[in-house]
Formats: C-alpha cells, structure tokens, sequence
C-alpha cells in the first residue's frame, strides 16, 4: 500500500471539526458518556467552557463522534 493511501485512510478515520456540523457517524450513547465522564475529571478541561485545553474541541459534543479521540490518549 502506498504512502498516500494510508494518509488518506487515516485522515478518512480521524473526526475532524467540521464533523460537528456533518457528522457521519456517531458513537453509541454509553460510549459517548463514558468519554465524556472521564473527560469531567480531565485537569485539561476548561471548567466553564467544557473546553479541552489540548484541542480546543467543546467535548460534550467531541465525545460524541465515533472517530474521535482523545489529545493525550485518555479514551
């Protein structure tokens, strides 16, 4: 397989912002809560904004998407 399409496989699996706003897939309800409860106890989650301080994401709705993942590997 060449190099480019494993970039573009894995870009293809990654979430991306704009999935927001068109999500493909979404994670099954218990996953996205699990990811969200660990991300409450998170020190690098903003307090007011529910921010992440890695990514920048709001992660109520990141946790959300099937493909995405934690900036420091915590889910």
């Amino acid at each position: 397989m060449s190099a480019w399409k494993k970039f573009k496989d894995a870009m293809a699996a990654e979430a991306k912002p704009w999935d927001l706003l068109y999500p493909t897939e979404y994670a099954d309800s218990a996953v996205a809560e699990g990811r969200y409860a660990i991300c409450l106890q998170c020190p690098e989650l903003t307090e007011h904004t529910r921010q992440c301080k890695k990514c920048g994401c709001f992660m109520l709705l990141k946790t959300k998407l099937k493909h995405a993942h934690c900036p420091i590997e915590k889910w």
